[in-house]
């Protein structure tokens, strides 16, 4: 009877609390910050006490590599760096962070970039090679002013039912684009 009762426990201990990619990374020798969102990413297995991450940030279906073994078979050594992320960052889904980069504050990087060189703070930048779009602060603006004419949805998209699902593509066809 008394390791029927551990066993329930340590089951509703499973299920009340699951860890995070955030908790995991961190035990794993990430630093990361506070309020920091990671969805299905993946950091490097043998360095992540190489990787700083900063608060405010979100980063999507992305690879953090903090090193480069290409000289590996002829040197008989990997190429190791740094990772430092910043503040309100966002990373876009499918992007590579490759070693000794810092990525300032501030920064937009969007989907499918390959980022091989330090990023400034207050920067948009996309594509591979990096392409600077804009400054952070007026792709905040440009996105705060189109918010005053387009579409918006205040409900989850996991919450949305197949009517709220039909009025946004309807909105969206009609519109162009939404929030």
């Amino acid at each position: 009877m008394k390791n029927f009762i551990k066993s329930v426990i340590k089951y509703l201990k499973i299920q009340i609390y699951r860890p995070t990619e955030v908790d995991k990374y961190r035990k794993q020798g990430v630093t990361i910050g506070k309020n920091c969102n990671l969805y299905s990413v993946s950091i490097d297995g043998c360095f992540q006490h190489l990787i700083k991450i900063g608060n405010n940030v979100t980063i999507t279906h992305s690879s953090i590599i903090a090193h480069d073994a290409s000289t590996h078979n002829e040197l008989g050594y990997s190429k190791v760096g740094r990772i430092n992320i910043g503040n309100d960052v966002f990373i876009g889904w499918g992007c590579i962070i490759l070693g000794n980069v810092t990525i300032g504050n501030k920064v937009i990087i969007g989907a499918g970039s390959v980022v091989a060189k330090n990023i400034p703070d207050n920067t948009v930048v996309c594509g591979n090679p990096l392409r600077f779009i804009c400054t952070y602060d007026e792709y905040i603006n440009k996105n705060r002013e189109n918010m005053k004419t387009a579409y918006i949805s205040n409900v989850l998209f996991s919450e949305k039912t197949t009517l709220d699902k039909e009025i946004q593509c309807q909105e969206l066809l009609n519109e162009g684009g939404g929030v």
